[in-house]
């Protein structure tokens, strides 16, 4: 049985946050955070995966999919920001407690609302989600950095040139075995998304923002210390921007900490949906409610 998906916008700050919904509203919330250059349509087959034992949840960032994207002097387009509209959507929709789903950006957003209330995250799934610095692959990352510290025409062509369809298309088929499996419809959806007039200069401004998130590292590190979340670890092994000590690493602070390297790149989800989805079924199903 396919379970039904609700496309749904809501009034948060006075901006509408898109947002995907599938299953019980009085079942358990797991809550999915997309990443970098897409959207909540990464989680398009997962969310009916999921749905028929989980309250699913799955909104677009402001500035991506089809949540709004204001212009650059009337939002600022910074972590703390996106973590903001995500707080306030999630208690526009009474979630008290719940289990994420992180994924690129959406890791340091899912930080930010556990750091702000701890005992309101009940697990976390990270998939190529990054929480140390041992995650952080090279080349990509010297790029992102040098550009952080000093913008400027020096250092912006590469992340210029990491907004392009190559680019996009390549964070999804790289390190995949088998490309045939991943559908283009995944980086013509993004593209289109990213080429809207004034979308580049909102992922440049949130690139030179990404720094902030190492700055807080020390402070999640401390949450995983003393809460001890259950958090599984689903990583593409051969992701070259968010490698796989990254996954190991999260074993530093949370020894119990579920690990599985698989055989793909940054969107593991489009090659490994199945395998996914039943460590995700495990692991939930070991996790208190």
């Amino acid at each position: 049985m396919t379970l039904a998906v609700h496309h749904r916008t809501a009034r948060i700050d006075g901006l509408d946050v898109f947002y995907r919904e599938a299953g019980d509203p009085t079942a358990p919330v797991v809550v999915l955070l997309h990443g970098f250059p897409t959207s909540s349509h990464m989680f398009r087959h997962l969310i009916p995966a999921l749905a028929d034992r989980y309250h699913v949840i799955a909104p677009d960032h402001i500035g991506f999919g089809q949540s709004a994207m204001p212009a650059m002097e009337d939002f600022p387009y910074t972590f703390d920001a996106l973590a903001r509209i995500t707080a306030g959507l999630l208690q526009e929709l009474g979630v008290d407690q719940f289990a994420m789903y992180v994924q690129d950006y959406g890791a340091p957003i899912g930080w930010r609302l556990a750091l702000q209330d701890p005992d309101r995250v009940t697990a976390i799934i990270t998939q190529n989600g990054n929480a140390y610095e041992e995650g952080f692959v090279q080349p990509f990352w010297d790029a992102a950095f040098a550009y952080a510290k000093n913008p400027g025409p020096d250092t912006e062509g590469p992340m210029r040139d990491a907004l392009t369809l190559e680019a996009t298309r390549w964070q999804y088929v790289h390190g995949v075995p088998d490309p045939s499996l991943i559908s283009p419809d995944n980086w013509v959806h993004d593209q289109a998304l990213l080429d809207r007039p004034g979308n580049d200069e909102i992922q440049l401004k949130l690139f030179r923002d990404y720094a902030t998130n190492l700055d807080l590292y020390p402070q999640v590190h401390q949450y995983f210390r003393n809460s001890q979340v259950p958090l599984l670890a689903v990583w593409g092994v051969n992701d070259e921007i968010f490698g796989p000590a990254g996954a190991r690493a999260f074993q530093q602070d949370l020894p119990d900490a579920e690990i599985h390297l698989l055989e793909s790149g940054h969107f593991a989800l489009e090659s490994h949906i199945h395998t996914i989805t039943e460590h995700i079924r495990a692991f939930l199903g070991r996790c208190p409610a």
